[in-house]
């Protein structure tokens, strides 16, 4: 269990974005076969979320750590802890239709902020994953979503 007293370390905006660029890359040149896991025990899965640009109207694609709530998969809009909200979250807010792409194949979904006893009880569980978690986000100048995607009604899991 690590100290929160103590601001845990974060590498430089620049090397995080850089990270995210390269995890992408390794994912795109290698036809999906790096990049995307299953949560297993105390650790997330990496799963690839397409929305759709609020603004441009394209898809927009992001590799995003979750875990599995029941037939629900459960991520953060946390943007590696910095100040802005991530894309990803206010283009899912304007259109909360998207799809997601797992180690099983896609899936199709609606996402949503969880509130309340559920807020409180998901994010336990990523304490759960994530000891240093309160630490980060007291980071960040407004509460991090913890953002549900539910399957699409009608569609298959």
């Amino acid at each position: 269990m690590s100290d929160t007293s103590k601001d845990p370390r974060l590498p430089p905006r620049w090397f995080i974005r850089f990270a995210w660029r390269i995890h992408r890359g390794l994912y795109r040149i290698t036809g999906g076969r790096f990049g995307l896991r299953r949560p297993k025990g105390d650790t997330y899965g990496m799963m690839r979320l397409t929305t759709i640009g609020r603004r441009s109207g394209q898809e927009r694609t992001v590799i995003l750590g979750y875990f599995e709530d029941g037939s629900n998969l459960v991520t953060m809009a946390m943007n590696g802890w910095g100040e802005a909200e991530p894309a990803w979250w206010l283009n899912l807010q304007a259109q909360p239709k998207a799809s997601v792409d797992l180690p099983a194949g896609e899936r199709k979904i609606i996402g949503r902020a969880a509130a309340g006893d559920e807020r409180t009880r998901l994010w336990d569980r990523w304490r759960e994953i994530d000891s240093d978690l309160d630490a980060y986000a007291a980071r960040r100048p407004m509460e991090t979503a913890v953002v549900v995607l539910e399957p699409l009604p009608g569609t298959d899991e």
